[in-house]
C-alpha cells in the first residue's frame, strides 16, 4: 500500500509538472503572437530608430463610407501623407473609396482579406489572404511597395513564414491610442502626443461609424505633432530615414 501511494504521488506530481510546462508554453506563445516587436521569421518593424523628428501615421481597416472621405479631407487640409492598411473584402465592397485613397497619393498596405486572426492557420490559407488582397490593392492604381499588418497585430508561425519567404515586411506600431476600447477624442489625442517620438509608427482606427472619436482626434494629433516639430511620412519613407 505504501509503495502504491508513493507511485500515485509521483504520477500526480509528474502530471502536474507536465501541465505547468504546457501552460507556460502556451502563455509564451500567446505573448509572441501579441508582440509588436518580435516574430519567429522575417522582418518586423514597429518603429524606426532615427534622430529625425519623423513619424508615420497609419490607419487600419476599411475602406468604409463612414470614415474614408473624412480622413482624406483632414489629411489633405494639412498636407499629410499616411499609410492605409486596408482589408481585401472591404476594397472589393468599396472599390471607389480604395481608389480615392490611392489617388490622393497615400500608401496602401495589406491588412488581410477577411481580417480573421491569423494564428493556427494553414500556409495555403495565409497565401490566399495575402495574395487576394494584394491583387485588389493593385486595382486601385497604387503601384508602390505593399507592406503587411496582421489583423489585431497577431501572428505566430504560418503568416511570418509566408511573409519572410516572399521578402515581405511586417509592420506593427509603437503608438496605438485607440486599440483598446473606444476612448474619447481627448484621450486619443493626449496619448498620441505623449507617446510619439522620432521614428514612431502611429496606428489609428478611424474608418467605421463607431470610430467618430478617433476621426475627431486626427486633426488635433496632426497639429500637435507639427507644433512639436514632427514631420509626417509614409511607412516606406520612414524605413528609408537615416538610422
Amino acid at each position: 500500500m505504501i509503495l502504491k501511494s508513493r507511485r500515485a504521488r509521483k504520477w500526480t506530481i509528474g502530471l502536474a509538472s507536465a501541465l505547468v510546462v504546457v501552460l507556460v508554453g502556451a502563455y509564451a506563445l500567446l505573448q509572441v503572437a501579441d508582440s509588436r516587436t518580435f516574430q519567429f521569421f522575417g522582418t518586423l518593424v514597429n518603429r524606426v530608430d532615427t534622430t529625425e523628428k519623423v513619424v508615420a501615421l497609419t490607419f487600419d481597416d476599411g475602406p468604409d463610407p463612414a470614415g474614408a472621405h473624412t480622413i482624406l479631407d483632414t489629411l489633405k487640409s494639412r498636407q499629410v501623407p499616411a499609410t492605409f492598411f486596408l482589408i481585401g473584402r472591404e476594397i472589393a465592397a468599396h472599390p471607389d473609396l480604395a481608389h480615392d485613397i490611392a489617388a490622393a497619393g497615400h500608401e496602401i498596405g495589406n491588412h488581410s482579406f477577411s481580417h480573421d486572426r491569423m494564428i493556427g492557420v494553414t500556409p495555403a490559407w495565409v497565401a490566399d489572404e495575402v495574395e487576394a488582397t494584394d491583387a485588389l490593392i493593385r486595382t486601385t492604381g497604387y503601384s508602390g511597395d505593399i507592406f503587411f499588418r496582421p489583423p489585431n497585430s497577431k501572428k505566430l508561425l504560418a503568416l511570418p513564414h509566408y511573409l519572410a519567404s516572399h521578402g515581405r515586411t511586417t509592420i506593427t506600431c509603437d503608438v496605438e491610442p485607440d486599440s483598446a476600447g473606444l476612448p474619447d477624442t481627448a484621450t486619443i489625442t493626449a496619448t498620441t502626443l505623449a507617446q510619439a517620438r522620432p521614428g514612431s509608427i502611429i496606428l489609428l482606427h478611424a474608418m467605421y461609424a463607431s470610430r467618430a472619436q478617433t476621426r475627431r482626434a486626427i486633426g488635433p494629433i496632426l497639429d500637435g505633432l507639427k507644433q512639436r516639430g514632427f514631420r509626417f511620412v509614409t511607412v516606406s519613407q520612414l524605413l528609408a530615414a537615416p538610422h
